[in-house]
């Protein structure tokens, strides 16, 4: 089996891989790889071919995984639980840090809740902003109204 078949196969098994995963690591490598299987063809020298494996796949991925990264990403949706931030909830049971006690509804669902403010309670009927989201738990900020 000659250089030019392990470069053509190691271009495979990253492209294969990168479909499998879509984490735009391995697509990088399958560039360098593609490079060094040109390189091997022509007769270059093994260590020609890993050099410029390694270069080209550097380059790609510090250069252009950013800009790939940014595009792809763009249409991402976020989870349920990320789209509650920035919306209103009704408290359901009073919102207490220091008794580690709280309950809020947001469209329709009941979560636990915790105050930004460590010493600020929020009582039952109150509106709030959901400000982050910290494990199962809202993190939340009363309205003020």
């Amino acid at each position: 089996m000659g250089l030019t078949t392990i470069w053509l196969i190691v271009l495979v098994a990253c492209i294969v891989i990168e479909i499998a995963t879509m984490g735009l690591v391995t697509i990088w490598f399958a560039g360098g790889a593609l490079i060094a299987a040109v390189v091997a063809a022509f007769g270059g020298s093994l260590w020609l071919q890993i050099g410029l494996f390694l270069v080209v796949s550097l380059v790609l991925l510090f250069l252009t995984r950013p800009i790939a990264v940014k595009y792809f990403n763009k249409d991402r949706v976020k989870t349920n639980a990320e789209s509650l931030v920035g919306q209103q909830a009704i408290v359901i049971s009073e919102i207490n840090n220091l008794q580690g006690i709280g309950q809020v509804t947001v469209n329709g669902q009941e979560w636990s809740a915790r105050s930004v403010n460590a010493d600020k309670e929020i009582p039952v009927g109150s509106v709030v902003m959901i400000r982050a989201i910290s494990g199962v738990k809202l993190m939340v900020e009363e309205k003020e109204v």
